[in-house]
């Protein structure tokens, strides 16, 4: 039996972020082929932090700089080791590969961080993104760093694959494009979907930690909804969320059709109630884990070329896209009245869905490339040279401060 070790920069919270239902995904696909899973994390779990030992794997809390740490290793002496996002490869990358040497090391980045931040300093500075620029980015730098130190790096986006590819010059073997990994949506899910009259309203939902999900909202709130509403005086707008910000709470108001709910066990019920997803999203990385349950759930939704990248090829979309706010108005009128025109975005949505994140088939093809790296690693990783100096330079500096703040801690 292989064993994993996957490192979470948190817990997994599949029911208040697309980020903790990857990593469940993930998870899944590891279980799936008789893997020994310990799941490990210095963070502290919260109220929405998902059970992992439900499934069979073991959860370890684990400090850092610590020696603990590589008992834990030595003692799991694991065959993959996931990294969850590129800081937690940056404090136990070095760790891992002095105590477990032949273990393939693996980075999933959820999104690229450094290209959802730059992007929100260009809305802010009404400036133009570039990838020339973004690639002199400080954090851009670390997580590229971090990519070439792995041995697989799984990306969502195919964009954002093609991005590190183009940017960097990056060998396209220490890549993987990765989407959310779903079930197929079959003839009997479809027949418990509410219908078209059975629906009302509209909805917008997403973690409130999440910056591009509060300039959503708040732009959504100042800016389409007294568009919409105009034209649609008796629909209102449900908003949903876990960490929701006062800026947000503060935008309930019933009289103006808007009503923020908070956090929901069952968002799922939620959005199949709803006759429409609203996303107008202005900045963002990764593809978008509320538009693909929107797709899972029947329901069209409105939302721009950011919310879209890397979730689908051409002008196919399960509603429509619109990067200009009188436009995204006009567009979300006309699909909430047009019975015709909605179900043929809810068609795409299952094509989509069923097309590009079949789970069995992406399991699969990721196992294959699992499987040969193990088989090959020792030449894998001589190709990557500048993973190799990377791991020489970049990695001997956070040991030795690691080490430095591991001896500070026992005198303190």
């Amino acid at each position: 039996m292989k064993r994993l070790l996957a490192i979470g920069h948190i817990w997994p919270e599949p029911t208040t972020t697309a980020a903790g239902n990857r990593m469940l995904q993930l998870l899944r696909a590891f279980l799936d082929r008789d893997y020994e899973i310990t799941f490990a994390s210095v963070a502290l779990r919260t109220e929405y932090s998902h059970d992992l030992t439900t499934l069979g794997i073991e959860e370890v809390s684990i400090k850092l700089n610590h020696s603990s740490f590589e008992d834990l290793v030595k003692k799991k002496d694991p065959d993959v080791v996931v990294f969850d996002r590129f800081m937690v490869e940056e404090q136990f990358g070095w760790r891992i590969a002095e105590a477990c040497p032949n273990a393939l090391r693996v980075l999933n980045t959820e999104d690229l961080h450094s290209l959802r931040e730059y992007r929100e300093l260009c809305l802010k500075r009404e400036s133009t993104f570039t990838a020339r620029d973004w690639l002199q980015r400080d954090k851009t730098k670390r997580e590229v760093a971090s990519i070439f130190r792995s041995d697989l790096t799984l990306l969502v986006s195919s964009f954002e694959k093609s991005l590190v590819q183009e940017a960097t010059g990056m060998d396209e073997s220490l890549l993987w494009c990765l989407p959310f990994m779903l079930e197929e949506i079959s003839e009997v899910h479809r027949a418990t979907w509410p219908s078209f009259e059975e629906r009302l309203d509209f909805i917008s939902y997403g973690n409130g930690k999440h910056a591009p999900n509060v300039d959503s909202l708040t732009y959504l709130k100042k800016v389409i909804w007294p568009m919409i509403r105009r034209e649609l005086p008796k629909t209102r707008l449900h908003i949903y969320g876990a960490y929701l910000p006062q800026q947000v709470k503060a935008m309930h108001r019933p009289k103006d059709g808007i009503l923020v709910h908070g956090w929901t066990a069952d968002l799922e019920k939620k959005v199949k109630q709803a006759r429409m997803v609203l996303a107008p999203l202005r900045f963002g990385a990764g593809i978008k884990g509320k538009l693909a349950l929107a797709m899972q759930c029947g329901t069209p939704s409105i939302t721009t070329d950011i919310g879209k990248e890397g979730m689908a090829v051409g002008p196919a979309w399960a509603g429509f896209i619109a990067n200009d706010p009188k436009d995204f108005a006009k567009r979300a009128v006309e699909l909430y009245r047009e019975e015709r025109i909605w179900h043929e975005a809810q068609q795409k949505g299952i094509q989509l869905i069923n097309t590009n994140y079949n789970r069995k088939l992406l399991a699969e093809n990721l196992f294959k490339k699992v499987n040969l790296l193990l088989q090959n690693l020792e030449t894998h990783r001589n190709k990557n040279i500048i993973g190799t100096l990377l791991h020489h330079q970049t990695m001997n500096a956070s040991k030795y401060m690691g080490k430095w703040i591991e001896e500070k801690n026992k005198k303190n």
